[in-house]
């Protein structure tokens, strides 16, 4: 079996689902965590620049996405036909938009921005790309015969989508009442085996 080593910082932001998915496929791997002045340190060696950075058996491989998606055809949650892969990918690059306008208000948020600054960031970039991503996915639940969003089992779409969610719900974007369906695949999630455990120990985390 390779070795694997996931490097990210210490909350969830995009390199959650990555985290998820090992956990989901009772994989080993070593979770390296560097704060933001360790990483610093050691950024300009690192491929591009950025984290994430999966490291298998000496080999470096960048970005989130690219690690997700090659983890999960390794392990079998990348869809079970072409067609559903396609579709997985779809949905990850979906979120992908939406969280260049959700990442606007995380922007102000912590960026010292005024009450109503934040507020015209909500009601202008947040709040309209967020009814068309929840428009889709829910589009996707009501078809679904399993509770997934594609095919009739869990892939890493859903982890990506379920990490989003709870940073939604997190920030009061999320309302249960509201959102039945997303709620529901967030818990369908949360309570697979192997993912459970690491929830229920893992250290809380807003984003």
């Amino acid at each position: 079996m390779p070795s694997y080593k996931f490097t990210y910082f210490p909350f969830r932001g995009l390199g959650e689902p990555v985290r998820l998915l090992f956990h989901l496929a009772d994989c080993p791997f070593k979770d390296e965590r560097f704060s933001f002045e360790e990483w610093g340190a050691v950024k300009s060696k690192s491929p591009m620049g950025q984290l994430p950075i999966l490291g298998v058996d000496g080999l470096e491989i960048p970005q989130s996405a690219a690690i997700l998606r090659y983890l999960a055809l390794k392990f079998g949650f990348a869809g079970k036909t072409p067609e559903d892969r396609a579709w997985v990918d779809a949905v990850v690059d979906r979120f992908k938009d939406f969280f260049v306008e959700f990442k606007k208000f995380l922007v102000a948020k912590r960026g010292g921005k005024s009450e109503e600054e934040v507020a015209k960031v909500v009601s202008e970039s947040v709040v309209p790309a967020m009814e068309s991503y929840f428009k889709l996915l829910n589009g996707l639940l009501e078809r679904s015969k399993s509770g997934f969003l594609i095919g009739n089992s869990i892939t890493y779409a859903d982890l990506v989508v379920v990490n989003n969610l709870e940073t939604l719900r997190n920030f009061g974007f999320l309302n249960a009442s509201e959102q039945p369906k997303l709620t529901a695949l967030l818990e369908k999630v949360y309570s697979q085996p192997g993912i459970k455990e690491y929830v229920s120990s893992r250290t809380a985390s807003d984003f």
